[in-house]
């Protein structure tokens, strides 16, 4: 982070200073993911003077880092024709992660500008779902064919544009069927006579196009790859998945779900201007309005039990308050298990009963203690029983539908992270109210 301040510093200075020339080699020298950091900090003028004066290359490398807001607004800013000659230096997924957070009109101006053979792999890209492998897929690999030897595979190596970051040499049948793979390193040790066949790992770990690519990121995970090739319905070789892409991949499902368990548009930055979060935010606070109106409309069932004992409308927020947090609690667990695959029906059954205990265990735990704290202060013993038992109810609700709402938003493919923030509360704060104010008003009916 220091070194980035410091280079953010620097280039303000030249830019101030107006020492290009220095500027240049300042940039030049600087990583792609610094460089994106430091315009971030610039307006808007100043990343584009910036952007200028890099190689088409580094261009490239820093388009890739850039955030979404940051580079639609550079985009808008340059010239059409300056963004395609940009693009085709780019390897085509990175340049699809590029336009496809543009326009649907300037991307394909754009595209329609670019090289007619980089336009035409972008576009085949394209036509794959958003978030699946086949979107998230480089088609520049190296394959070779079965029969080859060790020396001549190394030769089509050699004679190739692999890309820098290429780990396995990948194998195919007459009909470019993946028939296995062969790391680097084993073929640079094996007999060069040696046919390759004989040193390549048949059983391969590998995802259609249609993958979606969190199940590609836990298949990374779960068998340690550094790529993963990707396959069409025929089981032929169309392209891999870099453990890079899928670091990014874990990011931003990661960022997506905690923003939403928050009541937060999964896509939103801290930088976005306030026009483009106003109808995301204002959404979610509506359906909230609605689901507080729901838990108010509950309250007014019991009007005139509150009247009669102006003290529940005391100890309302503790039961709503309690519910919350058991809800957020279940349901951060069973979302963030859902996402890593963790969550299967088998666990199910195991995962409701470990949460029905420890709702049942703390719940009776804050119930006691909540119940004690309503005795010393108003002195009514049947109250302050009453709102524990309350509280230890809720606290068994919130277990149960923690639980398995996240689950049925899953199985009807909603995505169960939006459940904390909405439905999951609404189900707690309507339970604990009634059951409070329900028994409360039972109380009050046998007192007098």
């Amino acid at each position: 982070m220091a070194e980035t301040e410091r280079l953010t510093e620097s280039v303000k200075e030249l830019l101030e200073s107006g020492r290009d020339d220095r500027l240049i080699d300042v940039l030049a020298d600087a990583h792609a993911a610094d460089v994106s950091s430091v315009m971030r900090e610039l307006d808007l003028g100043d990343r584009v003077r910036i952007f200028r004066l890099l190689s088409p290359e580094h261009a490239g490398d820093v388009l890739s880092e850039l955030d979404d807001q940051t580079l639609l607004d550079l985009v808008s800013a340059l010239d059409e024709h300056e963004v395609s000659r940009i693009l085709d230096h780019m390897p085509s997924d990175e340049v699809v992660e590029v336009v496809e957070d543009l326009p649907r009109e300037q991307a394909e101006k754009i595209l329609d500008l670019m090289e007619e053979e980089k336009s035409e792999e972008v576009h085949e890209l394209l036509e794959y779902g958003e978030g699946t492998a086949g979107r998230l897929m480089s088609t520049t690999l190296v394959s070779v064919h079965e029969g080859l030897t060790v020396a001549q595979a190394i030769e089509h190596i050699r004679k190739s544009a692999s890309g820098d970051d290429a780990f396995y040499l990948y194998v195919v049948d007459d009909h470019e069927h993946l028939v296995g793979l062969v790391p680097l390193h084993r073929l640079l040790t094996a007999d060069p006579a040696t046919p390759v066949r004989l040193i390549r790992d048949e059983d391969v770990e590998s995802v259609s196009v249609d993958t979606d690519q969190e199940e590609v990121a836990r298949l990374v995970q779960r068998y340690n790859l550094r790529e993963v090739p990707v396959v069409d319905g025929s089981h032929r070789l169309l392209g891999t998945i870099s453990v890079d892409n899928v670091i990014d991949v874990i990011r931003e499902e990661a960022t997506e779900d905690i923003q939403r368990l928050g009541g937060v548009a999964g896509d939103e930055t801290v930088i976005d201007p306030p026009r483009a979060v106003f109808p995301k935010r204002l959404i979610w606070r509506l359906i909230n309005l609605g689901t507080a109106v729901l838990a108010a409309s509950v309250i007014g069932l019991f009007e005139t039990s509150i009247q009669a004992l102006a003290t529940l409308a005391v100890f309302m927020p503790i039961v709503a308050s309690m519910g919350g947090i058991g809800t957020t609690q279940t349901a951060t667990v069973v979302v963030r298990g859902i996402a890593l695959g963790d969550m299967t029906a088998g666990v199910l059954m195991r995962v409701l009963r470990k949460e029905l205990w420890l709702g049942a265990t703390t719940g009776l735990i804050n119930g006691l203690v909540v119940a004690g704290i309503a005795y010393l202060w108003k002195g009514q013993l049947l109250l302050s029983l009453v709102l524990g038992l309350a509280l230890w109810l809720n606290m068994l609700v919130a277990a149960v539908v923690g639980t398995l709402v996240p689950i049925a938003l899953k199985t009807f493919r909603v995505d169960p992270a939006i459940a904390s923030s909405v439905i999951i509360t609404t189900f707690t704060d309507v339970f604990g109210f009634f059951s409070f104010l329900g028994l409360a008003t039972l109380l009050i009916r046998f007192l007098l």
